[in-house]
């Protein structure tokens, strides 16, 4: 069961997001990075009270990601990606990032806190960041 609605053009956004961010890190990587990623699409809180889609979510500005502006992120989706991207869209997630909704890559180590937000761990070079539960309790949820 799809935990957000997507159509065929959504997962490709999602996977060329997902790899323009974080395809350094690996598949755990993309899929780590992709559940912050769906989770901004999935709760609406804070910062991302208006991302109902996931076109809002990878253009959001400010606030949105910084490989929307690099040309690598315009290539086309693989196969890859895509089917990384459906992965995380049937709601699997990944430690430290399952409920997430902010990461990024430190010079060096990750901060206790990032935008107020306690750190919920690093995997290779990013640090991912759950925002506390009394400023988001429906990132929580189950589905």
């Amino acid at each position: 069961m799809a935990v957000i609605k997507t159509r065929e053009r959504d997962i490709e956004l999602l996977g060329r997001l997902m790899r323009a961010e974080a395809e350094g890190e690996g598949e755990l990587g993309m899929l780590q990075a992709g559940n912050t990623m769906v989770n901004r699409v999935r709760v609406p809180c804070m910062d991302f009270e208006n991302i109902t889609d996931v076109t809002k979510m990878v253009y959001q500005s400010p606030g949105g990601f910084e490989a929307t502006h690099k040309s690598y992120f315009y290539q086309h989706a693989r196969e890859r990606d895509k089917r990384l991207a459906r992965r995380l869209v049937q709601g699997e997630r990944f430690h430290p990032a399952e409920f997430s909704l902010w990461f990024f890559r430190p010079e060096g180590d990750c901060p206790a806190e990032w935008w107020g937000q306690p750190n919920t761990g690093r995997y290779k070079l990013h640090c991912f960041y759950s925002p506390r539960v009394e400023d988001c309790e429906d990132v929580y949820n189950v589905y």
